[in-house]
């Protein structure tokens, strides 16, 4: 009986969603904020992903969500809300799921590149603790532990934030 080939051993042994790694294709542009060797190591982590909500350019969109979040001038409150679309470019709409993504990005980019953009995220979510308000009944709403300290802090209606009713 003929042997196999090592080739064609392999090639059975990969799943149906084995992407190959390709670097040829060209970097997106700096991510703001970022450096270039960081925007690299992001735009690879967001083309070899296998989460949902990562795509390319998530991240970009993440940080600029997270900081037009901020962005508004004043000390009053803001109110993060969840967004009605969970498909992958609105659910970003909501500042609470681009943190997450933010912190999925943080876990598993290499260390450098997660140094720089956990320095970044840090400033953001020192500014994001003075904007929000913490909410008093977020243990009764989701058990402790299962999302992050960005859930826990009190969420408003959409359509009071933007005037309409």
């Amino acid at each position: 009986m003929p042997r196999k080939r090592p080739g064609a051993l392999r090639a059975a042994s990969r799943s149906s969603s084995y992407r190959p790694r390709r670097w040829d294709i060209p970097a997106p542009d700096r991510i703001h904020g970022l450096s270039a060797s960081t925007s690299l190591a992001v735009h690879r982590y967001e083309a070899l992903s296998d989460d949902y909500y990562v795509f390319p350019g998530a991240i970009a969109y993440a940080l600029r969500r997270y900081r037009g979040f901020l962005k508004p001038p004043g000390r009053r409150p803001r109110y993060p809300y969840l967004d009605d679309c969970d498909c992958r470019g609105c659910s970003l709409r909501d500042v609470r799921h681009a943190r997450d993504v933010l912190d999925g990005a943080l876990k598993e980019l290499p260390p450098r590149a997660r140094a720089e953009l956990g320095r970044v995220v840090a400033g953001l979510d020192r500014g994001y603790l003075a904007r929000t308000l913490p909410d008093p009944l977020a243990h009764t709403r989701r058990p402790r532990g299962t999302d992050g300290w960005w859930h826990r802090r009190l969420e408003g209606c959409r359509y009071a934030q933007s005037g309409s009713v």
